[in-house]
């Protein structure tokens, strides 16, 4: 979690953009670009259009950043509108994805304690399998590191439904990496 000084910082560069200062918004898409143009990209795993889709999403947070009241929302906010456009993308097409009745409990007692580059590929790969509610909360959680109220509000749901699907979805991760299925 980010310390005051990391919270007043992005609260401030945000209200620079809201202003209207460029070098303040040029330093806000680079600092938060590649970290959402990589949850889109693995929310629609094998979608070319990652990079069209992020520029729309760009357009879309510039477009009603004067109307955030909250500054210090921001980064929940914008992934709460990237997440609004890659489910319209996803109601589209359908993904290749494991219902979460098939899952089997998996036994919590077999871990490895060595994880290689080649463990990293498999996990990214049994990612893209999961169902987008799962793969989103995965995400958010530990590779974008935001807290469970943070993923409430991007999500737009109850607290509780965060911790279900955090717990539906490593079980369900677990499984899909058990069964060594591949993508």
């Amino acid at each position: 979690m980010p310390d005051f000084a990391d919270r007043f910082y992005w609260k401030m560069l945000v209200v620079r953009c809201q202003v209207g200062d460029t070098h303040a918004i040029e330093e806000l898409v680079s600092e938060c670009h590649p970290r959402l143009r990589s949850f889109i990209h693995k929310m629609l795993p094998g979608h070319a259009g990652v990079d069209d889709l992020t520029q729309e999403v760009w357009m879309d947070v510039f477009r009603n950043l004067p109307r955030l009241a909250e500054p210090g929302s921001f980064v929940p906010w914008v992934y709460q509108i990237a997440r609004a456009r890659v489910f319209r993308m996803l109601r589209r097409r359908r993904d290749r994805t494991v219902p979460l009745g098939e899952v089997d409990v998996a036994d919590d007692h077999q871990h490895d304690p060595e994880f290689t580059p080649e463990d990293a590929v498999r996990v990214h790969a049994a990612l893209d399998q999961l169902p987008p509610e799962h793969r989103e909360v995965l995400l958010l959680r530990f590779i974008e590191d935001m807290s469970y109220e943070d993923i409430a509000a991007v999500a737009e749901c109850p607290l509780g439904t965060v911790r279900s699907r955090l717990h539906n979805a490593k079980r369900l991760l677990r499984q899909v990496l058990e069964r060594g299925e591949q993508p």
